[in-house]
This record gives structure tokens, sequence and C-alpha cells, in this order.
């Protein structure tokens, strides 16, 4: 099967449960040849061939609206490539210091505060380095990409790409089929959108 077909035929769901910046990765998605769809539907998530599970927001009410869904219960349970972005990423981790937070317990690490010392929040553009996974394929190291948070994901065995911002941290997760970029592909520029491509060919290359 070709690339083109699959493009057309490719079933990507965005998890809608009241998320931030959804326009924005629908908008990088068409770019790329893609239509994501926004659902919250159990079935329809589960019968995708990639699922987007975006953020924006603070960590505790968004695991609320997760929760009152069963969306919480889904999402671990999920067999195709699944890509969290920012807080996405981050509710996939065990626990969150923001508003003290259990999350989905896909990642085995909890995410803290930059020190007090740092300027809150990382927002704009910084370099990602240490690339690992056919996500960063054809992105080169210290490639610039767009953040913004205030809470981050230490190092740990399921990094496969760090930045720094005083320490160095995970900028990217990656744990059987799940990835997280605490980065916004969506807003990267042209290495964000390979990212994205990326991920979304995933399942071609294997």
């Amino acid at each position: 099967m070709s690339i083109e077909k699959n493009m057309a035929t490719e079933k990507i769901i965005i998890i809608d449960y009241g998320a931030g910046n959804i326009q924005s990765i629908k908008f990088a998605l068409e770019r790329l040849g893609y239509d994501g769809v926004l659902s919250h539907d159990a079935e329809e998530i589960r019968s995708a061939d990639k699922v987007i599970f975006p953020g924006v927001g603070e960590a505790s009410s968004a695991m609320k609206k997760l929760n009152s869904t069963g969306l919480d219960k889904l999402i671990p349970q999920l067999t195709q490539p699944v890509l969290g972005i920012c807080l996405g990423m981050q509710l996939m981790c065990n626990h969150s210091e923001e508003g003290d937070t259990a999350g989905l317990g896909i990642f085995d690490v909890d995410v803290i505060h930059f020190e007090k010392t740092l300027k809150v929040p990382h927002i704009g553009w910084n370099r990602i380095k240490d690339l690992k996974t056919d996500l960063f394929q054809g992105i080169v190291e210290n490639e610039f990409v767009y953040l913004v948070h205030s809470f981050y994901a230490p190092l740990c065995a399921d990094t496969i790409a760090k930045c720094d911002y005083g320490v160095n941290y995970s900028s990217a997760l990656k744990k059987d089929n799940f990835y997280g970029v605490q980065f916004h592909p969506e807003k990267s520029s042209s290495a964000g959108e390979k990212i994205l491509e990326n991920f979304l060919k995933l399942d071609l290359r294997s």
C-alpha cells in the first residue's frame, strides 16, 4: 500500500476532553495531508490507526475530565500508536505536582515543578538533544522546538529526547506504543511538522 493511500485512509483521532489547542493540531495534520477527527467516543478511539492526546491547561482539572468520561481507563489500554502532547504527555506519567494529580501511569516518572530560581513558565524556543527512536528520524541534534510549561518530567528510562532549562529534563518519552512530547510539534515549524509526520507513519516502517 502506498504512503498516499495510507494518508487518505488512516483514521486519526484527537482525544476530545476539553483540552485546548485542538484546532492548531488539526491544521498541522491537514498540512501533512491527514484528517484528524475530534472524539471522546471509546469505540471510535479504540478503532483509530493513530491517537493524539493533546493538552493545554491545568493537570488536576484535566484529569477530572478524563475520570468523568472513563478516558482515564481507556487510554492506557490502547494498542495503536498514541502521542501525548504537552499536558497530555504529563498526564501519561505517574503523578504531577500540579494539583497533586495522579496520572495515567503509562510512563514511570513523576512530573515536578521547575526550581523557583527559574523563570516559569518555560516559554519559547529551546533545543532538543540525545534523540532516540523513529519519532526523530530526519531531525538533527539540537533542533529548536516550541515549549510552554512550568512542570517537567525528569530524565528516566523512558526518555527519548532531552531539553535543558536549568536542568536536563525529558522533552520526549516512549514506552511500548505510547509516545509523549513536552513541546508543541504543531507550533514548532518544519521540525515539529516532521516529528508529527514521523509519528503518523510509524506503522509504515514496522
